[in-house]
């Protein structure tokens, strides 16, 4: 595992461990941020633990231009129950996803520190949120880096049923009308799987990234 210091340097991917950490330390800083994530790297780390920065074996992804909407999802978003904005509320979106309870987690990895340099990351334009709105509050979104040709989800809440993955699918829409190449998710989970994501190799993922 390599050691950062302030010099804005990251060591190459393939240095990882099987687990998928590449290395500890250094910042938050816009522009070591914008420097892992061009580089298929990111920050993962609980409140107690130093920066832990990552690139896992295997990553998970969609296709926006293969993506299919399910039925069931189809149908609850022709009912119009919701209304979906971008980036009208990223606060809000980012302070929810910290505080939301998610079964089998204790706490959450959004930091007050990740809270401050994503919106930073906000401020000029490299993250997104996608917020859902039911009678005129906030009750679902997700948020994420946007490097242009891939989208780097990070973490999305959901209030009441279905909103999240309202907001998922208004993501996928919005990627394939701007021709971007995929949907980074990062690392698996169930949800995610239901909502249509799959693994591929880091190197596959790299090629892209790089494309």
């Amino acid at each position: 595992m390599h050691f950062l210091t302030k010099e804005l340097y990251f060591p190459p991917v393939e240095d990882a461990s099987h687990e998928g950490i590449l290395a500890i330390g250094g910042d938050l800083s816009v522009e070591r941020l914008m420097l892992a994530y061009s580089n298929g790297i990111f920050p993962w780390f609980n409140d107690e633990e130093p920066i832990l920065w990552w690139s896992p074996p295997e990553r998970m992804v969609v296709n926006p231009l293969d993506y299919k909407i399910s039925k069931s999802l189809r149908n609850i978003i022709n009912r119009n129950i919701f209304d979906v904005t971008l980036n009208k509320n990223f606060e809000g979106v980012i302070s929810n996803c910290q505080s939301i309870t998610r079964k089998g987690q204790n706490g959450t990895w959004i930091t007050d520190d990740i809270i401050k340099s994503y919106t930073q990351l906000h401020k000029i334009g490299k993250v997104m949120s996608f917020e859902v709105w039911l009678n005129n509050e906030l009750v679902g979104g997700l948020y994420g880096v946007d490097l242009g040709h891939v989208f780097c989800g990070e973490s999305m809440f959901s209030k009441v049923p279905n909103a999240s993955k309202v907001a998922f699918v208004k993501l996928i829409e919005y990627l394939k009308q701007n021709n971007y190449k995929l949907l980074d998710c990062q690392v698996h989970n169930d949800h995610l799987e239901k909502l249509g994501a799959f693994e591929i190799s880091r190197a596959s993922f790299m090629m892209i990234l790089k494309s």
